[in-house]
């Protein structure tokens, strides 16, 4: 596999794709900032790596120990860390229950020191509000932040499918059968 740097590379690299790409479908200068910087935070920061101590985990600081349950519970290249859509799902809903949960803390916080007289509904309804006025800016965000992770994961399938070429010529690109599945010999019918 790719190493971190190597990951690092590829998303540095694919930047400029990824912008002049951006232009050409939203020709929206808020939105290709929003895909772009997406893009680099889910390849250099929410990448798939997390489930292992990586470059990706590292970088979180003083923050990292906020991933150290996640990378508990899942088996490093599982298809809840490394597959498309899902991965990223799963990595985004993560990091938004921390967040969801310090945010509320805060908020609950300043409400009781600064006397703020804050309700419940009143939150939720500023919440639902500031999502549904920016909710093209949310699937922008969401687009970066896969596209960072599918650069990761391209990357790591390129490496291992030309491993498997080295080795086995052709047929690494045809998927063979369970040894148990192969033809074993005809059992002789008694007549």
């Amino acid at each position: 596999m790719p190493s971190g740097q190597t990951h690092d590379r590829i998303t540095l690299w694919s930047l400029p794709w990824v912008v002049a790409l951006a232009i050409a479908i939203t020709r929206d200068s808020a939105l290709v900032l929003i895909i772009c910087g997406g893009f680099l935070f889910g390849g250099l920061m929410l990448g798939p790596d997390l489930d292992i101590h990586s470059i990706h985990f590292k970088r979180w600081g003083w923050f990292r120990w906020i991933w150290i349950p996640y990378r508990g519970s899942m088996r490093h290249r599982s298809p809840l860390s490394h597959a498309p859509i899902i991965g990223t799902v799963l990595r985004v809903l993560y990091l938004g229950v921390w967040l969801g949960t310090i945010g509320l803390v805060a908020v609950a916080a300043a409400n009781e020191i600064w006397q703020l007289g804050w309700t419940r509904a009143e939150i939720v309804a500023i919440v639902r509000r500031s999502i549904q006025q920016h909710y093209l800016s949310g699937l922008a965000l969401a687009l970066g932040l896969e596209l960072g992770a599918l650069s990761h994961y391209i990357a790591d399938w390129g490496v291992s499918t030309c491993k498997r070429y080295r080795t086995q010529g052709w047929k690494a690109f045809v998927r063979s059968r369970p040894a148990h599945q192969r033809s074993s010999p005809k059992r002789r019918s008694k007549s």
